[in-house]
């Protein structure tokens, strides 16, 4: 975890990236993980790109659901969040997750954050009594017209109640928020997520319940006992909590503008209609974007606890190795679609993909070089084939560049093994095997040219794998800290025997 914190001093400029904070009912999930390692990658191609970056994630600790199954463990709701807490921070371990700041929405800073948040939204805010359908699987309020035998959209169970509230004027929003979906064309991704959400808008905003006062578990609403805030207010609060809210509210602003938030689609709404309503209330810049990921099957079916067949993202690591699932995850699946996970593919992604392609690649060009004696004179007077290869080599992270920013990590990672393939045929077309003999001068400037070709896959992969980067940039003496690293010419050197990347089981 990097030392990175947001102070008075810091850059407004500097891009915030954040995972949403995960509801802790329940034990993490590969739909966590999947948004949080997504969120990961797009930080450390940014971090490795030069910008200084703010990357948040979190538990969200409040509402019914936590009570309840608090009760449900016979364990007091705050020492049951501790220790369910305590499974996601080991999953981010687990991830190899290189977060800035873990915010729990039941530290004092959080809670002192959500009050003076609802004071800046109180001109918006009024008493009255709430009657209606409530799911408290989704913590969300349902409208009768969206319940189909009992239960919300979700397939959730949902239960009547009537209670004095406290509601946030969300109607008078409504064509504001269509305004700013025009004007902003890219605030809402991909494309067909932010469609969903423009119909849901046109369709007529109701104001919204935001407090509660049939239960405790919650922040409470100031100078309002019994109300607690309703718990996506205090949710989505944590990221300008984490920005340092309510302390420096004009910078906090200003890095929320260049803010990504990375959402499952299940909690598209809450961020794009409810979040954004909130901080124009508030007078806090909305996010640069919102996207939204799809969700994962197991082989073909629904994942369910009552099927047994949830994917746990600590066996999957035992099983199959963390670099191997974290590329398999945004290899399979055009993120922003829905995937199937299956084991199968993911073995099949490790032996055709790692073993054979990448690994391939590197265990026979620096084997090559071993053969040599492991010394290579360096040789940039490349013919005009030598010269394409080169020249894609550095451009690869320029052309990522395009993808990332666009939160195309499945294109990232095309990018990546073209190169990749080229490079592999590269080596079938120019025979080193065969030029050892003949012709040394044109040979080391062909191992010159894939050394390159490898050092711009090691930075291509390493948002992705690091672990397996930083074995690439061993072999190859490179930092691997940067990308202006690309820029810098090897010397002739000594190369260390290299070892196997992904070892095929005997």
């Amino acid at each position: 975890m990097s030392n990175f914190r947001v102070n008075e001093n810091t850059d407004p400029a500097a891009l915030v990236v954040t995972t949403p904070i995960y509801y802790i009912n329940g034990e993490p999930h590969i739909g966590h993980a999947y948004a949080s390692i997504a969120a990961d990658i797009i930080v450390r191609f940014k971090r490795l790109d030069g910008c200084e970056v703010h990357f948040s994630t979190g538990t969200d600790e409040h509402g019914i659901k936590v009570a309840r199954s608090a009760q449900a463990a016979n364990a007091d709701s705050y020492e049951f969040c501790n220790i369910m807490s305590g499974t996601f921070q080991n999953m981010n371990k687990a991830i190899n997750l290189s977060e800035h700041d873990f915010i729990r929405t039941t530290e004092e800073r959080h809670k002192k954050s959500a009050t003076a948040f609802w004071k800046l939204l109180e001109k918006d805010i009024y008493k009255n009594t709430y009657a209606g359908w409530y799911s408290v699987r989704d913590e969300e309020y349902v409208p009768e017209s969206e319940i189909v035998d009992g239960k919300a959209p979700s397939g959730a169970p949902v239960e009547w109640v009537e209670e004095d509230s406290y509601f946030f004027r969300l109607s008078s929003y409504q064509e504001r928020l269509l305004r700013y979906y025009e004007e902003n064309p890219d605030f809402i991704a991909p494309p067909a997520r932010k469609n969903e959400v423009v119909s849901f808008v046109r369709n007529g905003l109701k104001d919204l319940s935001i407090s509660r006062s049939k239960f405790t578990w919650g922040i409470p609403v100031p100078d309002a006992a019994p109300h607690v805030m309703y718990v996506w207010v205090d949710a989505l609060t944590n990221y300008i909590t984490s920005l340092g809210f309510p302390e420096n509210k004009d910078n906090v602003s200003a890095m929320m503008r260049n803010c990504i938030h990375i959402v499952g689609k299940e909690i598209l709404r809450f961020h794009a209609v409810y979040w954004p309503a909130f901080l124009m209330s508030a007078g806090i810049s909305l996010p640069k974007r919102i996207f939204a990921h799809g969700w994962w099957t197991h082989d073909g079916q629904k994942m369910s606890k009552s099927l047994g067949n949830v994917v746990n993202p600590f066996d999957t690591i035992k099983n199959y190795g963390l670099d191997q699932l974290r590329y398999f995850l945004f290899r399979e699946v055009h993120f922003g679609e829905d995937g199937d996970f299956s084991e199968k593919a993911l073995q099949d992604r490790t032996s055709y993909d790692l073993a054979n392609d990448i690994g391939n690649l590197v265990q026979r060009v620096l084997a090559f070089i071993q053969k040599l004696g492991g010394f290579l004179t360096i040789n940039y007077d490349f013919t005009p084939s030598e010269k394409i290869l080169f020249d894609n080599a550095r451009e690869l992270v320029g052309k990522m560049r395009t993808k990332i920013d666009k939160q195309d990590l499945h294109g990232a990672l095309d990018t990546v093994w073209s190169l990749i393939a080229e490079s592999n045929k590269f080596v079938n077309d120019m025979k080193p095997w065969v030029l050892v003999n003949t012709d040394t001068l044109r040979l080391n400037a062909i191992l010159t040219v894939l050394c390159e070709s490898i050092k711009a896959i090691a930075f291509g992969i390493s948002p992705f794998m690091p672990d397996t980067a930083s074995k690439i940039f061993g072999f190859i003496n490179t930092r691997g800290e940067a990308f202006i690293e690309l820029e810098n010419n090897f010397t002739d050197q000594k190369f260390p025997v290299p070892i196997p990347l992904f070892p095929k089981e005997k």
